[in-house]
């Protein structure tokens, strides 16, 4: 069976927050997320590792695992979480180069950005920096 590409993933996460009316239901559906979140190593969870800008606490850890990157990520909030969660779920397991150039439009989409406080929303924005900060680390280290 063929994986799905990046976009193909941001299209089915856009299809199901579109099965919610309210943001409330979709709150509840970006902690069950969270729920899911595959747990990170306990030895992950330092300052080395901490996302700076978040308000909560939120812990990402990456590694390249023949020639993609897996992500592993928590955060101390509960919606944080299913928010890092549903970032982890598009840009885990791909190549460096297609996370350093992901164009993630499913955030705007769903209308994530403009349901989250400012400073939430800047933790967001955190979050994606540091991913394909990452992700132009593995493809330069590549090279």
């Amino acid at each position: 069976m063929r994986s799905m590409t990046l976009n193909e993933i941001q299209d089915e996460i856009i299809d199901d927050f579109e099965l919610f009316d309210e943001w409330m239901d979709k709150y509840n559906y970006l902690i069950e997320l969270g729920n899911q979140l595959e747990p990170l190593n306990p030895k992950h969870k330092n300052n080395e590792y901490l996302i700076e800008g978040c308000q909560s606490k939120v812990w990402l850890h990456a590694e390249l695992d023949n020639g993609s990157v897996k992500f592993t990520a928590d955060s101390d909030a509960i919606i944080t979480k299913g928010i890092v969660a549903l970032l982890v779920k598009v840009m885990s397991g791909r190549k460096p180069e297609e996370i350093k150039d992901a164009d993630l439009y499913f955030i705007d989409r769903i209308g994530l950005k403009e349901n989250l406080s400012p400073t939430r929303s800047n933790g967001l924005l955190a979050m994606m920096k540091q991913m394909k900060l990452y992700g132009l680390a593995f493809f330069v280290r590549d090279e």
